[in-house]
């Protein structure tokens, strides 16, 4: 504790000043507290950094009436009007101060005319505040002790000097939450009268009869809140935190870094988006990768997302399957933050599974052998049982058509058995070719499609005519199943797949009306670091996984109302999924706590999705590619559940070579480093030879 002058104290910690504050407020009935960087912190180093959002909301609005304003000329018109306030207001008060409606008025009334400046002035105030509040943090100590105090009796003023007026500080107080512990807020933007020259105390002590003998101040500022008060005989606590400064210098640091070097974009990203004060509260490994880790990919994928469907005019979108339901979540909770004026496609979540749409897809082209090679893609499938199971085929009313051509049911098709010869394989083929094995494909599915149909027109899918469809990758069967399960009608909308990441390990139905790509990774756009995200698929599906059941079927009831049918949850892999869900939540609980911070991070810094993706690319490869064992026993799932695999046993050769980096044991990545490396060699050979 240093003091300057009498009645002016230092303290370097919020416990000390709140340990000396309490001696000296026993003989105080008035308390004042200075706002920023005293009661609220805010996430930046730079408080002008929250005009640059509000200058991009004002351009889009301009836009829209189809004025040519960058956001970068409502800025500088902006500080023009402000400077020319606080010159003007200079010649008549010691304090150079400036009041938020008066230039902003006259910023509205330049822009769109007079006609228009007062209503729009109040949408651009309302958003400005919105802004403000994303970016303070209550001071959780000072307002504690602040209620503390006013629980006492004491009287507790607020006192800024700021171009906002009272009336707007004390909506962020009120989003504070201790807006009630207040006798009153002043602003010097009200009477032009700060604390800086010492005439925003005189302005408080006649207005409210205040005896400055019984009054101590507390700010931040060594002049405002230290010299001034206590040359009017004020008692002065000035608190110098050396750990905010220090939290304040690193994103600065970040952030001028990042001018030159987009790598530093995403840290500078993250480092916003950290809770502080009291929302930094003790959580478990699993939040903490759901927030830092996997909410900035899913951030950077939902962002591109709205960038490509705004730019392509997408009116609708579709989030498939269930690791959609963690997309629009996450949507829903970043995107309005990101484009707060700007109309973004409506969105909506379309209960769809490969297992469901299967059937349906076969229902007027048959069963193509495209599809009959997805379904042998999982090494636990075999023989043509398992095509009956996924497609939902009677297999016995088929057997006398595989016999035609010396096949059986259990006849080995798949490449990974060692039993499947070219023959059988050849036979196959011939098989799909046969128009009478169609025929009874194609009868045997209809109803299947015909309850999907119903189902799609009771979601207002055929209203359409373009969507996006949203799904996590990684062959894109769902769409693809989709699409040829809907091609047959006329009034199809246009389809625009967009992938977290797509892998096209099997040839695309590429047409006019159904184009697909991945956000994230795309295999025909070479990026090594972006594939990473392959290491560890199943990672990124339960971490998305919606906490309901995998739809089997859609089942049309004698009203004509679609009926979902969901697997059922009794059975031994429905608990253990259960059990799947039950670990991964706070896991997933982190990466929906980080989308408001994510979207309000991503306004205020005005990055777009490609500034961002070297870091994301960093994460993946970081996190997944060379991830500590200790981050893979934390992170990695416990169960997980393929609806297309089978029962049956590949042989080991096949088993090994679908081994991957995050398959093996702890103690096999604790003890064999080198693994992480022989992987990473495998990954680029793989790369370069697509």
């Amino acid at each position: 504790m240093t003091p300057f002058f009498a009645n002016e104290r230092v303290c370097y910690s919020p416990s000390h000043l709140i340990q000396v504050g309490e001696q000296l407020a026993q003989g105080c009935e008035t308390i004042s507290f200075d706002i920023f960087d005293t009661l609220f912190i805010r996430r930046v180093h730079d408080p002008d950094m929250l005009k640059a959002p509000v200058a991009r909301y004002i351009a889009v609005r301009a836009e829209q009436q189809g004025l040519n304003w960058s956001w970068q000329r409502v800025q500088k018109l902006r500080d023009t009007f402000e400077a020319e306030q606080r010159k003007q207001t200079g010649l008549t008060f010691d304090d150079h101060e400036a009041c938020y409606p008066v230039y902003m008025r006259q910023v509205m009334g330049t822009i769109f005319g007079d006609l228009q400046a007062d209503s729009l002035l109040e949408e651009v105030t309302r958003y400005e505040l919105e802004v403000e509040n994303s970016m303070l943090v209550p001071r959780q100590e000072l307002v504690a002790w602040l209620r503390k105090l006013f629980g006492q009796g004491k009287k507790i003023f607020l006192i800024s000097d700021i171009y906002l007026p009272a009336l707007h500080l004390r909506k962020l107080v009120e989003h504070g939450g201790f807006a009630d512990c207040v006798t009153d807020i002043i602003s010097s933007a009200d009477s032009f009268l700060a604390k800086a020259s010492g005439r925003g105390f005189a302005l408080v002590q006649e207005r409210y009869a205040l005896d400055v003998k019984t009054w101590l101040h507390v700010g931040d500022n060594p002049v405002s809140d230290g010299y001034r008060p206590g040359q009017f005989g004020i008692q002065a606590l000035v608190l110098k935190d050396g750990l905010e400064k220090m939290r304040k210098g690193l994103v600065r640091r970040y952030w001028q870094y990042g001018q030159g070097r987009p790598f530093f974009r995403g840290r500078t990203l993250l480092q916003v988006m950290q809770p502080l004060e009291e929302e930094n509260r003790p959580r478990s490994p699993l939040y903490i990768e759901g927030y830092n880790f996997l909410a900035p990919v899913i951030g950077v994928f939902i962002q591109r997302l709205a960038e490509k469907t705004l730019q392509d005019k997408i009116p609708h979108i579709y989030f498939l399957s269930r690791e959609g339901w963690m997309f629009q979540k996450f949507w829903e909770g970043a995107t309005p933050q990101i484009y707060p004026a700007t109309k973004l496609p409506t969105a909506s979540y379309l209960f769809v599974s490969r297992m469901a749409l299967a059937s349906a897809s076969c229902a007027y082209q048959g069963l193509t052998s495209d599809n009959a090679g997805i379904a042998f893609l999982p090494a636990g499938n075999r023989d043509f049982r398992d095509i009956c199971r996924i497609f939902k085929l009677d297999g016995e009313k088929l057997a006398p058509h595989l016999a035609r051509y010396r096949l059986a049911l259990d006849t080995s098709l798949s490449p990974s058995y060692s039993e499947t010869t070219m023959n059988n394989t050849v036979r196959f083929q011939e098989l799909l070719g046969d128009e009478t094995f169609q025929n009874e494909v194609r009868l045997q599915t209809r109803p299947y499609n015909d309850a999907l149909i119903k189902y799609l027109e009771q979601e207002h899918f055929f209203d359409q005519t373009a969507v996006a469809i949203v799904d996590i990758g990684w062959l894109g069967t769902i769409q693809r199943f989709l699409y040829e399960a809907v091609r047959h009608r006329p009034d199809r909308p246009r389809f625009h797949g967009k992938l977290l990441a797509a892998t096209r390990g099997i040839p695309f139905p590429e047409r006019p009306d159904n184009s697909m790509e991945g956000l994230i990774y795309d295999r025909d756009r070479f990026d090594l670091g972006g594939s990473a995200i392959l290491y560890a698929r199943d990672l990124f599906e339960e971490a998305c996984r919606a906490p309901h059941p995998t739809l089997n079927s859609y089942h049309l009831k004698e009203d004509g109302v679609c009926e979902l049918e969901f697997r059922t949850q009794a059975d031994a892999t429905g608990k253990a999924e259960q059990m799947q869900d039950a670990y991964f939540a706070p896991l997933q609980q982190g990466i929906l706590d980080a989308a408001p911070s994510f979207g309000a991070a991503v306004s205020l810094l005005g990055y777009q999705a490609h500034d961002l993706k070297p870091w994301i690319n960093h994460l993946l490869v970081a996190k997944l590619a060379f991830p500590r064992t200790t981050e893979v026993g934390n992170i990695r799932w416990h169960h997980h559940l393929d609806d297309f695999y089978g029962q049956n046993e590949p042989s080991k050769k096949r088993r090994k070579a679908d081994k991957h980096l995050w398959d093996f044991s702890l103690g096999s990545l604790r003890w064999m480093p080198w693994l992480r490396l022989k992987f990473l060699l495998m990954t680029i050979r793989d790369r370069l030879k697509e």
